[in-house]
C-alpha cells in the first residue's frame, strides 16, 4: 500500500494518550499516523452521547486523507466498522483485543456472545447515564502486563463512557477491504474466547501474548502486526 496513513481509535473509557508508545514507534518507521479522541468518552459529555458521535468525530478526521488504515481497539472496533463505508480513502480495518459487530449488534450484544465473566466487569459502575471504572481493578482488567508505572499514569488517564454508546447498534454496510484481528492472548477485558470467534469475522488475523492493551505493554511486537 502507498504511503498508508494510520487512523488510531482507542476504546471506552480511552484517549489518545494511550497510544503514547506506539506514535513514537511508528514516527520512528517514518510512517503516517493520526489519533481520534471519541466524544463517548470525554469526561462531562451528555449521555446521550452515542455511536453515531463517534462515528461523526473518525470521518471528520479523515476526511481529507488516502490510503487510510483504520485501527481500533476494544469499543474502538465498532466506530471503526460503523464508520467504514464513510471513509473514502479506508484500505484496510485492523481490530486489537476489538468488538467487531455484524448489522443490528450493539456493543453489548457483542460482548455477550460469550457469557465469560472477565475482570473488566467487575471493574465497571455505573453512574447515571455514565460508566465509570475502579481503578484498582481497572489496572489489573486493562494493564495487567505494563509496568507499575505504566499502569499508575494510564489509570489516572481513565475517563467516564456513555451507556448510550454501548447500547448504540450498527446500521453500516459490509466494505470490501481488507479486514485484520489481533488477538491478545492474556486478555482480562475482552475474553480471549469472544476474540477467537470475532476473529472468524476478518480476513486475517494473529495473536500476540498480550494483556488487552499491548500498545502500552508490548508496543513492539504491535508494531509488527501493524506494519510488517
Amino acid at each position: 500500500m502507498e504511503n498508508p496513513v494510520f487512523v488510531l481509535v482507542h476504546g471506552a473509557w480511552g484517549g489518545s494518550w494511550c497510544w503514547r508508545d506506539m506514535l513514537t514507534l511508528l514516527e520512528r518507521r517514518h510512517v503516517r499516523v493520526r489519533c481520534v479522541d471519541l466524544p463517548s468518552s470525554r469526561n462531562g459529555s451528555p449521555g446521550a452521547i452515542a455511536l453515531a458521535d463517534d462515528v461523526s468525530e473518525l470521518v471528520l478526521a479523515t476526511e481529507r486523507l488516502e490510503h487510510v488504515v483504520l485501527v481500533g481497539h476494544s469499543y474502538g472496533g465498532m466506530v471503526i466498522t460503523e464508520a467504514a463505508p464513510q471513509v473514502k480513502g479506508l484500505r484496510r480495518l485492523i481490530y486489537v483485543a476489538a468488538l467487531v459487530p455484524l448489522v443490528g449488534e450493539s456493543a453489548t450484544d457483542v460482548s455477550r456472545l460469550v457469557r465469560v465473566r472477565t475482570e473488566l466487569d467487575d471493574a465497571i459502575e455505573v453512574e447515571g447515564e455514565h460508566l465509570q471504572l475502579t481503578p484498582r481493578r481497572a489496572e489489573s482488567a486493562l494493564y495487567g502486563e505494563c509496568s507499575s508505572e505504566t499502569r499508575e499514569w494510564a489509570v489516572s488517564q481513565l475517563s467516564s463512557q456513555t451507556i448510550a454508546s454501548f447500547r448504540s447498534p450498527r446500521s453500516s454496510a459490509a466494505t470490501d477491504v481488507p479486514t485484520f484481528y489481533v488477538k491478545c492472548r492474556n486478555d482480562r477485558a475482552i475474553d480471549p474466547g469472544l476474540q477467537n470467534l470475532l476473529a472468524t469475522r476478518c480476513d486475517e488475523h494473529l495473536e500476540l501474548a498480550s494483556d488487552h492493551s499491548p500498545f502500552l505493554s508490548h508496543p513492539h511486537h504491535l508494531l509488527g502486526a501493524l506494519v510488517d
